[in-house]
């Protein structure tokens, strides 16, 4: 019986490539992507040549019936986003799961994710980890989510755009201005960045600066017993 394989793979640096995920992507039959143009540029790059077809936010209902159907036909699919793990903050949990409805294995092919990796490196956070991944750009529904999360004194990880960055900064601060935070900006990529601090003291560094590119990961630590950051366990 055919199989749909979902394929983590790099968020910035293609060194980061697993060889299960190069063989898997070599062994199938069709790839489906977030975006055939980006992964093409993936496959390419280690010389990987396959039909593609595409399976986004905007059609993953659509994709996943239509990636069904050339399993049914004996069909090998892979599925890879853009970058990291399919289905966090991805599409990919759409597809995984109407696939397994429809009775045909769906196998995970670990692989990187920006969650992870900023995680691994933040320091202490708590028994606790939330993923939030990107919050409303609504700035009210933002700040209320966020009042939320950090009411919980829990650890969690959010995304956000360079567009945004320094308003969620703003409203972290002005809701608990010592919390600490750690920011990884470009993770993986030639200009990552590791920002640590209390919450008002990283808003001031990235609101000062005359320009912000790049992807963002937020580590918000949790607290624990009497008031102490996580940090100082």
């Amino acid at each position: 019986m055919a199989v749909l394989y979902i394929v983590g793979t790099p968020i910035g640096n293609l060194g980061d490539i697993t060889y299960r995920a190069l063989e898997t992507f070599k062994a199938v039959d069709i790839v489906a992507a977030e975006d055939t143009r980006h992964t093409l540029e993936l496959l390419t790059h280690f010389e990987i040549r396959k039909p593609m077809i595409s399976c986004r936010a905007q059609n993953e209902d659509a994709a996943a019936d239509k990636i069904i159907g050339l399993l049914k036909e004996g069909r090998n699919v892979a599925y890879a986003s853009d970058a990291g793990m399919p289905g966090i903050s991805d599409p990919g949990s759409i597809l995984a799961y109407k696939v397994r409805q429809a009775g045909f294995a769906v196998v995970p092919i670990p692989g990187p994710s920006a969650f992870a990796t900023l995680a691994s490196v933040a320091g202490p956070g708590g028994k606790t980890l939330i993923f939030e991944g990107f919050l409303s750009p609504s700035p009210g529904k933002r700040r209320k989510r966020l009042k939320e999360l950090l009411e919980t004194q829990k650890a969690f990880v959010l995304y956000e755009s360079p567009f945004r960055i320094v308003k969620l900064l703003a409203d972290i601060a002005d809701i608990d201005s010592e919390r600490r935070i750690v920011v990884g900006r470009e993770l993986t990529k030639l200009h990552e960045e590791i920002v640590e601090g209390a919450s008002v003291q990283v808003r001031d560094d990235f609101a000062g600066r005359p320009a912000i590119k790049g992807e963002f990961a937020v580590f918000v630590a949790g607290i624990l017993g009497k008031g102490r950051q996580s940090a100082d366990e």
